[in-house]
This record gives structure tokens, C-alpha cells and sequence, in this order.
């Protein structure tokens, strides 16, 4: 269940909406005039999420480029390079 707080609540107890996200490594949600407005999180828990959302693209742009011929399976490859090394060609 999300943690959701008050702008106000975020003022008025910032320590210990800080302590929050670093102890559960979750959001908090604030809301503005009873809307939603931001997430709140620790910084690690942010680049843990952006770190994520890159390995994603990039995997993403790999398929993509898999279904296109400008790359080759992983799978393929590694059993090219083994048979290489079989062969003696490395």
C-alpha cells in the first residue's frame, strides 16, 4: 500500500518522512490540496530506479535490434566463438 502524506505532513515531519524512505526504500507520495504532486524517495532508492529504467532501454533497443538483422542472438554467438575455440581459430 502506498505511503501517501500531506505537503504540510512533508514540512512538519521531514526527519521522519526521510527516515521512511531510507529505512523501506519506498516512496512517499504528497499530495497538494488533496492531490497527488510528487514522490518522494532517497536518492539511492532513485538511481537504483534510474539504473533499472536504463537496463531496460537498453535491452529493449537490443531486441528491437535483433528483430531488425543489425545484431545477432547472444546464444548464436556464443556457440560461433565456441566452435571458434574448438577449431583453434582463437
Amino acid at each position: 500500500m502506498p505511503n501517501i502524506k500531506s505537503s504540510t505532513d512533508l514540512r512538519n515531519n521531514y526527519n521522519e518522512i526521510s527516515k521512511f524512505c531510507h529505512e523501506s526504500r519506498e516512496p512517499v507520495f504528497i499530495t497538494k490540496n488533496g492531490q497527488g504532486d510528487l514522490a518522494v524517495m532517497s536518492i539511492e532508492t532513485y538511481e537504483t530506479l534510474k539504473g533499472k529504467l536504463e537496463l531496460y532501454h537498453l535491452l529493449d533497443e537490443g531486441r528491437t535490434a535483433v528483430k531488425e538483422g543489425r545484431k545477432r542472438p547472444l546464444e548464436d554467438v556464443m556457440r560461433d566463438i565456441k566452435q571458434e575455440l574448438i577449431d583453434g581459430k582463437i
